[in-house]
């Protein structure tokens, strides 16, 4: 943040929030699950006929190994392939990290390398053991140094985004996963819960952040955001938070997201009035804030296994549309969450990807009159069966 002045709850309320974070019930991952994650991976290399899938560090490479290593601006590879043991390229200086970071117990061996040499002429190497497959995946958090140094390394390879090659690995999450965002997403509820009270006549957005950041880390490891826009600055999507003053009855948008867990995300919008002074916020407002609620409702409907992501928008869209505010709803009804707030698929007309069991995504429509007030209802659900079931439990209606 830039500006925290270490204002927090009252020490009954801290110490209320540590100790329900501390008691929240969620599967921990372990090796097991990343054995098995692996070996899926390779089992669609094979699937695919791929040469094999490169991960960089990112989501993905937590994803399959449990790791958040950073190799900084050199490279390192997992080389993913059938058959074969997986392989770490990595520099010589972070062997010894690595396998720190469960790579050894997970079977990796390492081809290390130091400055001077070439991590991409060992992972040509690596891939061309597998000669007779053209194609290459790579992580979507592989930056594009990497990538284009891969690609002039690999003259008779193809580069695609392993998000595709590995989307039914990567999208429907495991038991343990969605154990994970259900605890995330309830810690997010407990600081959701906490807000009405602070907002208060006079006081600015920047307070209210002070004293969110608190209460985030109080029920997460780190946080994603902070944002507390009051009237016209709610009207901005990605608003922060500025020295603006609150005042009775205007509306504040309050979107809140952290780390939880083994790093998986808490993400969620609620739309407050005030000091709760409902009835003297702008009855345009409150008209506007039914169409968006009846948005949210008409997309959770729709979401049913099979479903593309961009009928889910649609079915929101159209009613924001027929009320008058198409124009005022400026971004995608919603995105996948994991180990990455926003995640694929993404909810937005164009994407055809169907939706399946195991899918976690936001529902947020929202209504944005610049310069007025703006307003936003954001839900993580994971999809089952017979449609989403909510991850977030606070109240939807305006307070």
């Amino acid at each position: 943040m830039s500006s925290h002045n270490n204002s927090t709850a009252t020490d009954a309320t801290a110490n209320a929030a540590a100790n329900s974070a501390a008691n929240s019930t969620y599967i921990p991952v372990t090796a097991d699950h990343f054995r098995t994650r692996l070996a899926k991976a390779e089992d669609i290399v094979a699937e695919q006929n791929l040469a094999g899938f490169l991960v960089s560090p990112g989501p993905e490479f937590q994803y399959l190994t449990g790791s958040t290593f950073s190799s900084h601006e050199r490279a390192t590879f997992l080389v993913l392939r059938a058959g074969k043991d997986p392989v770490a390229v990595c520099p010589e200086t972070d062997v010894l990290t690595l396998k720190q970071e469960n790579l050894d117990e997970l079977g990796f061996r390492f081809e290390a390398w130091r400055d001077g040499q070439s991590p991409y002429e060992i992972t040509r190497r690596l891939l061309e053991e597998n000669s007779e497959h053209k194609a290459v995946a790579v992580a979507n958090a592989m930056t594009a140094d990497h990538v284009l140094r891969l690609d002039a390394a690999l003259p008779n390879h193809s580069i695609e985004l392993g998000s595709d090659a590995m989307s039914q690995l990567l999208l429907a999450k495991g038991e343990e996963e969605i154990s994970q965002l259900a605890a995330a997403a309830a810690a997010i509820d407990r600081v959701h819960e906490q807000v009405p009270a602070l907002l208060r006549d006079g006081v600015t957005e920047r307070e209210v952040a002070d004293k969110l950041h608190d209460l985030i880390l109080q029920e997460h490891h780190s946080i994603d955001f902070i944002i507390v826009g009051c009237g016209e600055n709610g009207a901005n999507p990605h608003h922060s938070f500025s020295d603006r003053v609150l005042h009775t009855g205007e509306p504040v948008v309050v979107d809140l997201g952290g780390a939880f867990g083994d790093g998986y995300r808490s993400d969620s919008t609620r739309t407050y009035v005030v000091d709760g002074a409902v009835d003297k916020a702008p009855q345009e407002f409150r008209d506007a804030y039914e169409v968006v609620t009846r948005a949210f409702h008409a997309a959770r409907e729709v979401a049913k296994p099979g479903a593309t992501a961009e009928s889910i928008d649609r079915a929101a869209r159209e009613i924001i549309t027929e009320a008058g505010y198409g124009e005022n709803f400026s971004h995608r009804l919603g995105h996948g969450i994991g180990l990455s707030t926003h995640e694929d698929p993404f909810y937005l007309e164009g994407n055809k990807q169907q939706v399946q069991e195991g899918f976690t995504f936001s529902i947020e429509p929202g209504i944005y009159v610049a310069g007025k007030w703006g307003m936003r209802l954001e839900d993580i659900v994971v999809l089952e069966a017979d449609g989403p079931r909510h991850l977030n439990q606070q109240p939807r209606e305006l307070r």
